[in-house]
């Protein structure tokens, strides 16, 4: 992947965790919460299509961002929480390589095959 996507990513990602020190919330939780999406993982025990159904879910930036903005509209900080997680964590993803999931299979992305050089 072309270095520039990869400062895109890691800038998103920064910013990510500029949105989590707004919430009131100590930092362990950010270091607990950040992997928790990929334990959507486990739909692909299910198969190629459900498992990437459930992995594009948890991994959805345009998800997470209406996950935070409905928690900032209603005042609740568990809701801006799981939307800064889902950002963040899907930035540092992407910064890796892994992007949103075909339902060819786990390898194959949005942003080309992982492991293929």
């Amino acid at each position: 992947m072309k270095t520039s996507i990869k400062l895109e990513e890691f800038g998103l990602f920064v910013f990510g965790i500029y949105l989590f020190n707004q919430l009131d919330y100590a930092w362990w939780w950010f270091l607990v919460l950040i992997l928790m999406p990929d334990l959507s993982m486990i739909g692909y025990v299910f198969g190629n299509k459900i498992g990437a159904l459930s992995y594009n879910l948890f991994h959805h930036r345009g998800i997470a961002i209406i996950l935070y903005l409905v928690g900032v509209y209603f005042h609740q900080n568990e809701i801006q929480l799981s939307g800064v997680i889902l950002f963040t964590h899907s930035s540092m993803d992407r910064m890796f390589g892994y992007g949103l999931k075909y339902e060819t299979g786990f390898k194959d992305t949005h942003l080309g095959v992982i492991g293929k050089k």
